[in-house]
């Protein structure tokens, strides 16, 4: 006699469907412009995608070392020395991996024991939670606000404890476009050190910050160099997402289990793609500026488009993101009835902002919106939108 098959994993089962991905699916059905991902819709630096091309055909395509090629690992501890004067050693510090989700999940399983409890900061990405949870962690949530999205310095503390042995920080902040102040960044440190915990550090926007604003990693604080996991990103400093290619920054101390980590997960990262990232990451400085400032006047179409057809249009410090108020707009739905409201009568896609908080409460009348588009692309948006909203008015003044 068979016996029924037993159920599989409880979380994963219980795990839905991520909101980017019902999004993205409804917008290729009504053909709507797709904000809701953020991806760019253009190429990275052709120097770079030239050089992974050519470094396919000279005949080093198999296994790469574990923690990364030394081209990359050079390059990487180069970066940090340039942009941060962090001395990285190259050889026991740096481990590259395919992608930084995979980097966030290294770190963490680097530290984390079933049982431990983990800092969590919401807004959150989508896959924070469900890996603390995979790898038997606890997580500790706190929550920010719109509109200035501060940090509730009595509720992190207070979500610290004896058992605290990470917290997971994003700065800048997807979906918020916050860049944590120098004052917040000290809070955190000091709470990391009084209690003996890590921090991971998601910082993949760390190049793509405006106004002014500079991205601080938290490595460079007094005392938190042997407890930081700093992690960057190929795919949003090149704007070439698909590559998935990340690397984490971490003290000698930590950086061999992050590999043994990222041995269990993929082993190794394909290696032209390593090599045409190191290229990258040695591009002069007008490179770096010159993708904030192209970023930068991207956020401001946006926002200005957004703000002339009334929506609440939040301030966006760094990253790819524009979050916004829909209510003035009249709309009395939540925000995912906005979201697929708008994807099915304007054609275009957003993300609904509650998706990104895991308790119950959530600020739920805000709208992400992917600014990292050509501007051709960013105009039709803003033209489908007010063609809806005048359709609106019209359909408003015809009932009355």
């Amino acid at each position: 006699m068979t016996a029924p098959l037993k159920p599989q994993n409880d979380l994963l089962s219980a795990t839905g469907t991520t909101v980017f991905t019902v999004m993205s699916a409804l917008a290729v059905q009504h053909g709507a412009i797709n904000l809701g991902q953020g991806f760019p819709d253009q190429e990275g630096p052709e120097v770079v995608v030239r050089a992974a091309a050519e470094a396919l055909l000279d005949n080093r395509n198999q296994y790469p070392p574990l923690t990364g090629v030394p081209e990359l690992r050079n390059a990487v501890a180069g970066a940090n020395r340039r942009f941060y004067g962090l001395e990285i050693d190259p050889l026991s510090e740096v481990v590259v991996t395919s992608g930084a989700t995979e980097a966030i999940t290294a770190c963490l399983m680097a530290v984390l024991n079933p049982g431990d409890e983990c800092v969590l900061i919401e807004p959150l990405y989508d896959t924070y939670l469900p890996v603390v949870r995979m790898l038997g962690a606890v997580p500790r949530l706190v929550r920010l606000a719109p509109p200035r999205w501060e940090l509730p310095r009595a509720e992190l503390a207070a979500a610290f404890g004896p058992r605290t042995k990470a917290i997971l920080l994003n700065s800048p902040m997807n979906p918020a476009g916050k860049v944590f102040t120098a004052a917040e960044l000290a809070f955190v440190a000091d709470l990391v050190q009084r209690h003996g915990a890590y921090a991971v550090c998601d910082e993949v926007y760390e190049h793509l910050t405006f106004d002014g604003w500079s991205h601080i990693p938290l490595m460079t604080l007094p005392g938190m160099r042997e407890r930081c996991m700093r992690i960057g990103s190929a795919g949003k400093t090149f704007s070439l997402t698909g590559w998935k290619v990340g690397y984490i920054t971490a003290d000698r101390s930590l950086a061999p289990n992050i590999a043994k980590a990222h041995q269990l997960l993929t082993f190794t990262t394909p290696p032209n793609l390593q090599r045409a990232v190191a290229v990258g990451l040695g591009l002069d400085d007008a490179y770096f500026s010159g993708l904030s400032a192209d970023l930068q006047a991207k956020r401001d179409r946006l926002a200005a488009g957004l703000s002339a057809l009334g929506f609440g249009v939040l301030p966006t410090q760094g990253s790819y993101f524009i979050t916004a108020d829909f209510r003035p707009l009249g709309f009395t739905g939540d925000d995912v009835a906005f979201c697929r409201h708008i994807t099915e009568a304007a054609k275009v896609t957003a993300i609904p902002v509650s998706a990104f908080y895991a308790g119950e409460g959530a600020p739920n009348h805000y709208a992400r919106f992917a600014f990292c588009k050509a501007d051709a692309v960013l105009d039709e948006a803003l033209a489908r939108l007010g063609a809806w909203k005048a359709a609106r008015a019209d359909g408003v003044r015809a009932a009355g």
